[in-house]
């Protein structure tokens, strides 16, 4: 389990914190380093080395720390946007015909 995670916006000329392009975290592990993940349209994570790059200057977007509140917020923003893509959405309920 990780002892401090960290939530970053991804985002571009284009994008803001509030609606950005993607989002991405870095776990990190005490005395053990690290592990950087980016959300995927199914809502699992997946390695990135996107927050490496961005440190180093070799990423085209920009990262924007966000607080677990906003970044629980841009995943439910991302539930909306990608529900065809993402987890499956209940089926609406027949409606009576009497």
């Amino acid at each position: 389990m990780p002892d401090k995670i960290t939530y970053y916006a991804v985002v571009d000329d284009d994008t803001t914190i509030e609606q950005p392009y993607g989002l991405v975290r870095r776990l990190e592990f005490d005395g053990n380093g690290f592990t950087d993940e980016t959300l995927r349209r199914d809502f699992s994570w997946l390695f990135t080395p996107a927050i490496a790059e961005w440190k180093r200057g070799d990423l085209s977007y920009d990262l924007v720390e966000v607080s677990h509140a906003q970044a629980s917020k841009i995943i439910e923003r991302f539930r909306e946007e990608w529900r065809p893509y993402g987890q499956p959405v209940a089926p609406e309920p027949p409606s009576s015909t009497e």
